[in-house]
């Protein structure tokens, strides 16, 4: 088994066929959305190749380590992933096939319209873990 991370992009990935911005949808579309999330991780536990997923909030900060007691934060002025990261599922699947199917399903997830995104999701392998 292979472990891979699935990102969900708010920006930076190529356009979605289905381009229109969440925060643009009806209650309704964003419901339906995120029960397409819901039931594709409940299939995946039932497969055993669900490991964890979450969506982000927008909201964010960085932080780092200047010496004892005083860690700055701060809000920029770099590219942050709280603009580009919508959230993101890690998988452990038995093939690299396997994890490009499961990728290939989940950009279907319903946007605006109910029709389905077909957004590009980003698939990167574990560090330290080769494919199989």
């Amino acid at each position: 088994m292979a472990k891979y991370l699935l990102l969900k992009h708010y920006r930076g990935a190529p356009a979605p066929v289905n381009n229109v911005p969440m925060d643009q949808w009806t209650p309704d579309e964003v419901s339906a959305h995120m029960q397409y999330m819901h039931d594709f991780a409940a299939k995946l536990k039932g497969t055993g190749e669900y490991v964890d997923g979450q969506a982000l909030a927008p909201e964010g900060t960085f932080v780092r380590y200047d010496g004892e007691g005083r860690p700055p934060v701060t809000d920029g002025p770099f590219a942050e992933t709280k603009d580009l990261i919508a959230g993101w599922m890690v998988i452990d699947v038995e093939t690299y096939e396997r994890a490009i199917e499961l990728a290939g399903e989940l950009s279907a997830a319903p946007g605006a319209g109910g029709k389905p995104i077909h957004e590009w999701l980003e698939l990167r392998p574990f560090y330290g873990v080769s494919p199989t």
